[in-house]
């Protein structure tokens, strides 16, 4: 179980340097060629990684595999900005996540398969090739000379860097917050499930199913709903944390075994309002300037919780127990909820203060009009 814990802080570390290296590409050689060569290599990163014998060989060849997998990321949603309109923009995002839902209910079904038919060799090649067909399907579908772009990705003069955008570190680390809560359904809470309300393999499996089921049935639906409200992106991230915190607030709340289902339903809910506005905001605030930084650094948010989160979560649970664990979750939660609530504060200031100074400019043109007409 050590051993799988520093190969998982592998997996975190490939993710951030991947995400990291996926956003300069992105602004160097532009989102195409980034995407593209991402899962071509890939392809051959994961056919590799049945090679890798020792621990240490394994954790480098777990680490290398995802940089070249992740740099992908923020490829994709510097894409977006010219294959899908404005006013789709977030739709968009939700059906890139209702694609990753359905690789992710299907992909632990088919590994099964695989591995009993045709050995852990078999799964090795199979997801190599995949990817690689997945590359070959890019070249050709998203190919510039033949893609019709609806959204020109503009150049901006001197553009902002992300590592310099004060409001954009808030959404930073409330996002980070968000996905070490958010993971601690996929590592932590399933033992819950099983020491504490002694659920079989088969019922947590098909409570975690219900996850990706919902989101599969209700997010788009659920998004649209959302848009045509006049709340802003801000504010539907904050309701999307405020569920998710009180999904694990619940796990305290009753030894009843249905508050399990209720805390999933909560967290469910929470994170199909929070991450497709949270995509959104990123991508708006992108177009301030270097757009595969801003990505990057959102996809790092969620590389970070990966290398914290599962770990973090294990830990506490071996020295102070679940019940204190889920508490600390809450707590930090509910921090998240604060830095977005300083987040929107920042963002609406900003707002006035743009608004003012094109308001000055106006009036500054309205003068020198007057005076030439004299």
């Amino acid at each position: 179980m050590g051993d799988v814990g520093w190969i998982m802080t592998a997996f975190g570390l490939g993710s951030v340097a991947g995400s990291w290296l996926g956003g300069k590409l992105t602004d160097t050689i532009g989102y195409y060629k980034v995407m593209a060569g991402s899962l071509i290599l890939s392809s051959l990163m994961f056919i590799s990684l049945q090679f890798y014998q020792s621990f240490w060989s394994i954790c480098f060849g777990v680490f290398i595999t995802i940089l070249v997998a992740d740099a992908f990321r923020p490829a994709i949603f510097v894409a977006l900005n010219a294959y899908s309109k404005p006013k789709n923009k977030t739709r968009s995002l939700t059906l890139i996540r209702l694609a990753i839902n359905l690789g992710f209910s299907v992909g632990p079904a088919v590994g099964g398969i695989i591995i009993t038919t045709l050995g852990y060799a078999g799964l090795f090649w199979i997801d190599g090739i995949t990817c690689f067909f997945a590359g070959i399907l890019l070249l050709y579908i998203l190919n510039p000379k033949k893609a019709r772009i609806i959204d020109e990705v503009k150049t901006v003069e001197n553009p902002q860097s992300a590592y310099k955008d004060y409001p954009y570190w808030i959404f930073f680390f409330a996002m980070g917050l968000f996905g070490f809560i958010f993971l601690q359904y996929f590592s932590t809470v399933p033992i819950f499930y099983e020491k504490v309300h002694g659920m079989s393999e088969d019922q947590i499996g098909l409570l975690l199913g219900m996850n990706g089921f919902v989101i599969f049935l209700f997010e788009m639906p659920l998004v649209k709903f959302f848009e045509t409200k006049t709340w802003s992106n801000i504010a539907n991230m904050l309701f999307g944390a405020f569920l998710t915190t009180i999904s694990m607030l619940l796990l305290n709340m009753s030894e009843w075994i249905g508050i399990l289902v209720f805390g999933m339903l909560f967290m469910t809910l929470g994170e199909m309002i929070a991450f497709p506005f949270s995509n959104a905001f990123a991508l708006k605030r992108a177009k301030k300037g270097n757009a595969g930084e801003y990505m990057a650094l959102y996809s790092i948010a969620f590389s970070f919780s990966h290398i914290f989160g599962h770990n973090s979560g294990l830990q506490l649970i071996e020295k102070y127990g679940f019940e204190t664990t889920w508490y600390v979750m809450t707590a930090l939660g509910l921090v998240c909820c604060l830095l977005l609530i300083v987040l929107r504060k920042k963002i609406k200031a900003e707002v006035r203060t743009e608004e003012e100074r094109t308001k000055e400019e106006y009036t500054e043109e309205e003068s020198v009009a007057e005076v030439k007409s004299l």
